[in-house]
């Protein structure tokens, strides 16, 4: 064990033919051969930066990061606690670059606490990587990605969301009778409503205080939606909702704050109930896709809960142990 100058008796390993530059470097991180750390760099403890890594001057790296062979990590870059960086991976920090032009200011990319970044993926600068979220391996990041999101391609696109496979409805519910599932999720069910089918077409219908548990106030409907994007992502403090694709199909993602299950919404017969205090996603949204939104009361701004760790506090307010 030694210091970044080679004294000995510190508290984290630099290997012999590693360069550390930086007095900044946490208790038990593990520097590898032939890293270079710049001196203005701030790497935390419990770090394992492997072989062939770089990292700049105007970095911080946070506390049990995983930085694999062959990543330069650029001015402008701030990783947080917990985070895996996959090997060759690429970050960037100038939008439009020239040889010898610098810009006066670099957009600061972030990868948030928890996060994972394939090998060989390729993040653009400015961008966020969000909590607990998965980049897959080559793909190329044009956008932010939202917490707790899987994603991949060039661009990269959502595909799926991490701890939360999607349910079929057909494994889930008899195609052919209506009936209800009681979730994981906390008092979240998943619907499969009465359809009546005849020579003048078929109708499938739900009715307050029986399939849809609480008086309708309020409906909206969501169409339109670029296939990559996300909608939700909020909670509410006291709304029931009750969600059924109408046309198309797209993904409904319930949590509530322990569990998590995503419901594919892809028949105007299936619908699923969201309770207060439960953190709802909906995407995968086809080009045909409209989502009718039902609702328990008027549209209040002060009931939407947008951040995810106000949703946990909430909810352990509500259910103390």
């Amino acid at each position: 064990m030694e210091s970044a100058d080679g004294t000995p008796g510190a508290t984290f390993f630099k290997h012999e033919r590693a360069i550390v530059e930086t007095e900044r470097l946490g208790a038990r991180t593990r520097v590898w051969a032939f890293a270079h750390i710049l001196p203005g760099a701030h790497i935390g403890a419990d770090c394992n930066i492997c072989d062939h890594v770089f990292v700049e001057n105007d970095v911080t790296i946070g506390d049990r990061v995983t930085v694999k062979c062959g990543v330069q990590l650029w001015d402008g870059i701030d990783i947080e606690d917990d985070v895996f960086i996959g090997p060759n991976a690429t970050f960037t920090n100038d939008p439009f670059p020239r040889s010898r032009v610098h810009p006066d200011r670099l957009p600061r990319t972030r990868v948030k606490a928890g996060a994972s970044v394939g090998a060989n993926a390729t993040v653009l600068p400015g961008l966020t990587i969000g909590e607990r979220a998965m980049v897959g391996a080559g793909a190329v990041v044009t956008h932010d990605v939202p917490a707790d999101t899987i994603v991949a391609g060039n661009p990269a696109r959502i595909i799926g969301y991490v701890g939360a496979a999607p349910v079929p409805a057909a494994r889930a519910l008899p195609p052919s009778e209506p009936g209800v599932r009681h979730s994981t999720v906390r008092a979240v069910t998943f619907h499969r409503l009465p359809l009546v089918e005849d020579l003048r077409g078929w109708l499938s219908f739900a009715e307050v205080q029986k399939q849809i548990p609480f008086e309708v106030k309020r409906y909206f409907l969501v169409f339109r939606v670029s296939s990559h994007r996300l909608r939700g992502e909020h909670a509410h403090k006291t709304l029931h909702q009750f969600l059924v694709c109408v046309n198309g199909s797209c993904h409904c993602v319930a949590d509530d704050g322990t569990n998590r299950e995503e419901f594919v919404l892809n028949d105007p017969t299936l619908a699923v109930y969201l309770p207060p205090l439960t953190w709802g996603v909906q995407y995968k949204y086809s080009a045909d896709a409209m989502l009718l939104v039902l609702a328990s009361d008027a549209y209040d701004p002060e009931d939407y809960v947008r951040n995810y760790n106000e949703f946990l506090a909430l909810k352990r307010a509500a259910n103390p142990l």
